[in-house]
């Protein structure tokens, strides 16, 4: 008989991790929210969610765990805190992890919790705060197919879509090709709303077109009218991360021996982008088609 999944500890509670927890807390789980930082725990007290000071307490209670970490190490050291998880023999606990890792530590991670009597289910996500928000994400669902079945409930009750794409590790994957397209998106999407601009045509005239063509993308359809147009760049999710991203991509391509030019020169367009895109701002702003790297330049010497 499966087991059943009443108390959810949420590790993380960034602006993804907050919204999962609020998300999961008001579909009917007892969830229980721990992060590092002091004003994450006030601001998710604050939302209503039930917090614990220290990460002991969450990983001894909790049903299943969802982390939501900004590095693989940060997943590790959950994964691995003495006393934690590799300790647990009450029952088996299923973690899902929405954090963009590679595949590699995923595997190994999964091994080591299997080998404790636990799971692990590598699940990053598709969506945004606003997805998480509403549980609507897209997550990518890799792991054994037995930890899959038994977190069902709590991915159904996460996303509009939980797909199980393969054994451990292959949610990460297709997360990395995921966003290193967003990534080169983004930058030509900008390109083509400058050339635009430039020649005549409003970039919110021309993308209303390229949405009707097969120049369309999730950036044009959604980012562009939603935070580069109005210039609110709001979306939550940051350039640093995304430069992260791309980083595991192209380490992931380095790793099975192939050559990607292309790739790789979008990744140096986002390394090079640091000055006028530090890693705080909202990574929207890369397919901000108003500025130039010139004119950043020309602006910071005046």
């Amino acid at each position: 008989m499966s087991q059943q999944i009443a108390t959810l500890g949420v590790v993380g509670l960034g602006n993804m991790g907050l919204a999962m927890a609020t998300t999961l807390a008001g579909k009917g789980f007892a969830v229980r929210g721990h992060d590092i930082s002091p004003a994450r725990r006030a601001l998710a007290a604050g939302a209503g969610i039930a917090v614990s000071a220290t990460l002991a307490e969450v990983l001894a209670g909790a049903d299943a765990l969802v982390f939501s970490l900004p590095l693989a190490r940060d997943v590790e050291a959950v994964v691995t805190a003495p006393g934690g998880l590799l300790d647990r023999r009450d029952r088996k606990v299923v973690v899902i992890d929405t954090s963009t890792s590679d595949p590699g530590t995923s595997r190994r991670l999964a091994a080591q919790l299997a080998a404790a009597g636990h799971g692990l289910l590598d699940a990053p996500v598709s969506g945004g705060p606003s997805g998480a928000a509403a549980g609507t994400l897209t997550m990518m669902i890799g792991g054994a197919v037995e930890d899959y079945a038994l977190a069902r409930p709590v991915l159904e009750a996460m996303s509009a879509r939980a797909p199980h794409v393969g054994p451990s590790g292959a949610g990460n994957i297709v997360k990395l090709v995921n966003n290193l397209l967003v990534a080169a998106h983004l930058v030509t999407t900008g390109e083509a709303m400058r050339l635009s601009e430039a020649a005549g045509l409003s970039a919110a005239e021309a993308v209303a077109v390229v949405n009707t063509a097969t120049g369309r993308s999730a950036v044009s359809e959604v980012m562009l009218p939603r935070w580069v147009l109005p210039g609110t760049f709001d979306s939550g999710f940051s350039a640093g991360l995304m430069r992260k991203d791309v980083r595991l991509a192209l380490e992931l391509a380095a790793e099975t021996g192939l050559d990607l030019p292309l790739s790789e020169h979008v990744a140096r367009i986002w390394r090079d982008a640091a000055d006028r895109l530090p890693d705080s701002a909202d990574f929207t702003r890369m397919a901000d088609y108003r500025e130039t790297p010139e004119s950043q330049d020309e602006s910071q010497d005046d």
